[in-house]
């Protein structure tokens, strides 16, 4: 039997930019153990503008599987939606009964087939760093987070100039609520920008655009606006409901220390910091976080007490993120849960997560690690000297971090987070009928 899953990105994600595929780790990963099964499964990823509304997204979502999903006249497989952060949303909005979509109800009809709905590191409940992201200061900042994203995934690391504008700017995060002097972050995106090769930089621009001239989904996520989501988007009865939730360790005035070893360490380390202070800030009159037992019991089962209100992975409050059955909860930030985490070769070896297992750094180790994150800069600052750097060969199958969170999440852990997914999935076509019905 034949699968489809769809993969919708959230708010700093994409399908696939320039020669990066986002979500290639997820499907590496799910193609193998649904063929492991002896199941056939064929995978799409949505291409959706990052903070367009939630209803425009869902809207590019049902197009795209009606576009897609075969002959729903005849006998056809199940169709399963994995959406990872706002993708979540989108998923839980195309499928709802409730929903009113601008789109013809005929091209709706796969919704007989929908079999489960996967929600990764999903604000169901908001996320208060959506409020920031709404001023002007917190707008600036989104669209230097999505290019520092991107280039963190498909660089491996920012040019040395840049990196140290951006520790500056970042620095100040909080003066720059109050408003600060905002060009320094200006300067520093376009320093990062200049580090891809024409052609990626041209693509990756209007990607970034995109984020400037729709921020829908943004105010769409606060936790005001999601008390209103949840009143009115309903599950769909037979689909089976899945999500999966992620907890950071909190930031400390030593692990940051421990960064400073290196630029771009620096850099992704006073970025994690920062954005995991605004995510942490609670409002009782909207906490960030699901009420359903179950859920509530699994989280502390996982984490050995109920993470607290404040508790994120750099982007989504921890309890914001259960919704339906949680089938897996585990220490990792915000994208580790999509594979962008260190590959096992430097994690062995970084001094900042050895210290966090508890084993003796060597002053050697540090000096030995620094060294490789320095030339692995400077062949990025060659790079952008000489109008950009070609692909790197492989880039999809390797791990790249894309914080300094200090989660320590690894290969071991993705693979259980992956093993729980495919399980739920599988586990939904028990009782699927082939034969398309009434919506």
């Amino acid at each position: 039997m034949r699968h489809r899953l769809y993969l919708t990105p959230g708010m700093f994600g994409f399908g696939k930019l320039a020669t990066y595929d986002y979500f290639a780790h997820v499907e590496r990963a799910l193609g193998e153990r649904f063929a492991a099964a002896g199941e056939e499964l064929e995978m799409h990823v949505v291409d959706v503008a990052p903070t367009a509304s939630i209803r425009r997204r869902a809207v590019r979502l049902a197009e795209l599987i009606a576009a897609t999903a075969g002959d729903d006249r005849g006998p056809s497989g199940p169709i399963h939606i994995l959406g990872h952060s706002t993708g979540g949303l989108d998923a839980r909005l195309v499928a709802s009964p409730s929903a009113r979509l601008p789109i013809d109800r005929a091209r709706l009809a796969w919704l007989s087939r929908l079999s489960s709905i996967t929600t990764m590191s999903t604000p169901h409940y908001g996320t208060p760093l959506a409020g920031f992201f709404a001023t002007v200061s917190g707008q600036r900042m989104l669209y230097a987070v999505s290019a520092l994203t991107f280039i963190a995934l498909s660089l491996g690391a920012p040019p040395l100039a840049a990196a140290s504008a951006l520790v500056v700017a970042i620095g100040q995060l909080d003066r720059a609520i109050l408003g600060m002097e905002l060009t320094i972050l200006d300067r520093t995106t376009e320093a990062l920008l200049k580090a891809l090769e024409p052609a990626s930089s041209r693509e990756v621009r209007d990607y970034l655009d995109a984020i400037t001239k729709d921020q829908g989904a943004v105010i769409q996520l606060t936790p005001e606006a999601m008390d209103l989501f949840q009143s009115g988007v309903e599950d769909r009865p037979g689909v089976v409901y899945q999500s999966t939730c992620a907890k950071a360790p909190p930031p400390t005035a030593r692990k940051l220390a421990r960064a400073m070893f290196s630029p771009w360490r620096a850099v992704s380390s006073t970025l994690f910091t920062t954005l995991y202070g605004i995510t942490s800030r609670v409002d009782e009159r909207y906490p960030c976080t699901t009420t359903e037992p179950e859920a509530l019991a699994v989280l502390e089962r996982a984490f050995g007490r109920l993470p607290s209100l404040r508790a994120n992975d750099g982007v989504v409050p921890v309890r914001s993120q259960a919704w339906g059955t949680v089938v897996w909860a585990g220490v990792a930030d915000h994208l580790d849960v999509l594979g962008h985490f260190p590959s096992p070769e430097r994690a062995g070896r970084r001094g900042f997560l050895a210290g966090l297992l508890g084993r003796t750094v060597r002053r050697s180790d540090e000096r030995a690690m620094q060294g490789e994150e320095l030339a692995a800069e400077a062949k990025v600052e060659a790079a952008a000297r000489t109008g950009g750097r070609a692909p790197v060969k492989g880039a999809d199958t390797r791990h790249v971090d894309w914080l300094t969170s200090g989660a320590g999440f690894d290969d071991a852990a993705f693979a259980a987070l992956m093993d729980a997914v495919a399980r739920g999935m599988l586990g939904s076509t028990r009782d699927f009928r082939p034969w398309g019905g009434e919506v």
